[in-house]
This record gives structure tokens, sequence and C-alpha cells, in this order.
């Protein structure tokens, strides 16, 4: 039964969460929703910090780069590709990834960067990244870019926006569906390479797997996951500003990631939901001293828990 619980809990958590509109009212469901979406960003760390050993400090990039291109679309600015908000989700999931790959490829080429050396570069690059958007007009500025349509029902002609409810579920539906990609990723051959290179990478090289193909393919995949976040992010919220491409992002999403649990893909995603539900409930009691509490919090939990609060309980790998 105790090797069981990781697998009963994990169902058990998508089971709420696929039930939770029956409890709550609209403006929690779509507070809800938005959580989902941070999860979505969540699992995209996760995924090559937990599963291959790369820690990205500019994670927000393609975050902003995806929800910057739906932006974009949405509200007539890139003509050519139409004003489409299925364009918009498509082609920031795509932008995303081809960021990531142009990153990585930057410093993974010739003889590669990894560890603190990557991280850097990384964190370089998030805070290049914020003071080039907030230098571009044709993006906003400063200002970024305001009334962002939300989301319409891709079943009819007209306009119609989706309920909360209907948001909702659109939103779960495609965090579980790359929740199961990418554990069936890590789960196949390629996720035990990941695994392999994570813990020494060095001697993967020398028994003749190519490791930076194989960094690249994983970095540019969590890449996609990012801008397919962002441009959910920017149908729920109607805005996107320069701070979703910067440092201040890309160190809110580490906290979520490591609060939950780096190496179990849905620990990382329940510890997003838990410190933004978190975050609201301190700003709410606390007021201007909540920044203060939670990072508190997150140095107890780094000190007490440092594999995460739910990533022991949640490793599917112990019921097996």
């Amino acid at each position: 039964m105790t090797r069981r619980l990781p697998l009963f809990l994990t169902i058990g958590i998508w089971v709420l969460l696929l039930l939770a509109p029956l409890a709550l009212d609209d403006w929690r469901i779509s507070q809800l929703a938005q959580f989902l979406t941070y999860g979505l960003f969540a699992l995209s760390l996760a995924f090559i910090w937990g599963q291959a050993g790369i820690l990205c400090f500019g994670q927000a990039i393609f975050f902003g780069i995806g929800a910057y291109l739906m932006a974009l679309i949405t509200l007539g600015k890139l003509p050519l590709l139409g004003e489409s908000q299925w364009t918009g989700i498509i082609l920031g999931a795509v932008g995303g990834g081809v960021g990531a790959f142009g990153l990585a490829l930057f410093m993974l080429g010739g003889r590669g960067l990894s560890g603190a050396h990557l991280a850097i570069v990384t964190l370089c690059a998030a805070v290049v990244a914020e003071v080039a958007a907030q230098r571009w007009d044709f993006i906003g500025g400063f200002n970024g870019l305001l009334g962002v349509p939300p989301l319409v029902a891709p079943y009819t002609r007209d306009d119609m926006f989706l309920s909360s409810n209907e948001t909702y579920f659109l939103v779960l539906a495609i965090v579980m569906a790359v929740y199961l990609l990418l554990l069936l990723i890590s789960r196949s051959s390629f996720g035990t390479l990941l695994a392999a290179i994570r813990s020494n990478e060095n001697r993967t090289r020398y028994f003749g797997f190519d490791v930076t193909v194989a960094k690249l393919f994983a970095f540019s995949l969590a890449g996609m996951i990012s801008g397919l976040a962002g441009a959910l992010f920017t149908a729920q919220f109607g805005f996107v500003s320069p701070p979703l491409v910067g440092f201040g992002l890309s160190t809110e999403v580490l906290i979520w990631v490591a609060v939950g649990g780096r190496e179990v893909l849905l620990a990382a995603f329940v510890g997003a939901i838990f410190v933004r539900w978190v975050e609201n409930l301190l700003s709410d009691k606390l007021g201007q001293y909540w920044l203060l509490a939670m990072g508190l919090m997150f140095i107890f939990v780094v000190i007490l828990a440092p594999r995460g609060l739910f990533g022991r309980i949640l490793n599917l790998s112990k019921s097996r």
C-alpha cells in the first residue's frame, strides 16, 4: 500500500482538479485556471532541471516570447499571420521552442557550458531580454501590450468568449496532455539518457552518447512548453509586459519548482499552485510584509525539505 501511495495521490490530484468547478465559484475557477498556467510553466523547468540537470535562470525568456507572440497576433500587429488565437497559441509554443533552441545552441556549441556557467549565462540573457523588451516600441516598450482578447470558442463562427469553466477545462486539458507527454519521455530510453547526463555528463559522453543533441532537444522542448504557458497566460490576463521575460519571473518559477520538488514533475506542478495560493493568502493577511514571509518560507523549505514539499510523496518510481 505504501509503495502505491504516490500513484493514488497522483490520480487523486487530477481527479480533484477535474471536479473543482463543482465546488468553486466563477472567480475562484478563473484564479485556479491561472494557477494551472503557472503550473505548466513550472513543468517546463522541472523537466530540464530535475530530469536533465540543466539549471536555467532565464526560463521566463521563452514564457515571454510565447506571451508576446500571442498578444501581437491577436491584436493584429502581425497581419500576415492573421488574428486567430489558436494561431497565437501554436506560434507562442513554437516561438518559445525556437528561442530556447537558439540560446541552447549558443551555450552548448563548441566545448559547451554546464553547471554554474550555464546558469549565469541564462541569468544574463534574462536581464538582456527584459531591457530589450522595454526599449522595443513595436511590442509596447515599458507599458507592454494591453487589450488582448480572452479565449473564444473554436467551434462557433461567432466570437463567443469561453466561460470561466470552459477556459478552466481547456487549460486543464492542455496541462494534462503536456504532463503525460513529459512523463512518457521521462520513462523512455531518452529519459534514461537525460538522467545519466544529470548524474555524470562526462561519463555519459564517454560511452558514446551525443550529450549535446540530447540537451538541445530537452532545452528546446522545455522552451516550447514555456511559450505555450506564456500564450495561455496572455489570453487569461489580457496583457503582456517586459517583466514576463525577465529575471524576476525566472526566479519565481525556480522557487515554485524548488518548493514543490524538482525531481518529480507533478510535485513541481503542485508546488507552483501551492506557492501562488500562499502568496495570495499572505498578501491579503500581511499586506506589504508578505514578501518577507514568502522568503522565510522558502528558506525553511530548502533547509528542511531539500527535495521539496511534495517530491518524496509524489515520486511515482516508488510505486513500481
